[in-house]
């Protein structure tokens, strides 16, 4: 399925492909965008919904030029509105993005997004082809989803109550909690409640 956004005047190219394997296998689905750089909100927001709807799926691979340089995916920060607002899309959807060092103009660009762990493999940055600046990349989609081995816990937020969590978090007096603390302490104080509450 093809789709073109002609939201603004600033249309955001995208393309969907559902990749079906032998029976009883999952369905894949591929997202191809280019974003440019000057794109509106009410754009990016009708893009968002649609980064949201294949994210849904059991297996998504979303790649291309979203023209956010100013995300440090290292740090999980961006620097500008518009980009910290794609950088809240790619958390809500709990993305992860697979590309390390792809960069053009010191800024990484060409991006690599799933929302299974071990869904893409074998990342192999070429180059570029021809005189465009767009870095190639070559990936594998792993049929099987290779079973990620941590001793770290992950927790299932898609699966959380967070009108229990609100609550929780509503109940306790701050006021009493934090009164005379230093900024190190109030913080110490607020994560042991955040993550008993999360508990």
């Amino acid at each position: 399925m093809e789709l073109h956004l002609g939201v603004g005047g600033n249309p955001t190219d995208t393309l969907w492909v559902s990749i079906k394997g032998r029976a009883g296998t999952r369905v894949t689905i591929v997202g191809v965008c280019y974003r440019p750089l000057n794109q509106d909100d009410r754009a990016d927001e009708a893009l968002y919904r649609q980064i949201g709807a294949g994210s849904r799926s059991q297996a998504l691979v979303l790649m291309g030029d979203f023209s956010h340089p100013h995300i440090y995916w290292r740090d999980d920060i961006a620097g500008y509105k518009q980009s910290r607002r794609f950088l809240e899309c790619v958390d809500d959807n709990f993305l992860l993005q697979v590309i390390e060092n792809s960069k053009r103009k010191g800024a990484m660009l060409d991006l690599v997004l799933t929302n299974k762990e071990g869904l893409v493999g074998n990342v192999k940055l070429k180059g570029s082809l021809g005189c465009n600046d767009h870095e190639m990349v070559e990936f594998k989609i792993l049929r099987a989803v290779r079973r990620a081995h941590s001793k770290l816990t992950a927790l299932d937020f898609r699966r959380a109550d967070f009108g229990l969590f609100r609550d929780l978090l509503g109940s306790v007096p701050w006021d009493k909690a934090l009164e005379g603390r230093g900024a190190q302490e109030s913080w110490l104080v607020f994560k042991d409640h955040l993550l008993q509450a999360q508990e």
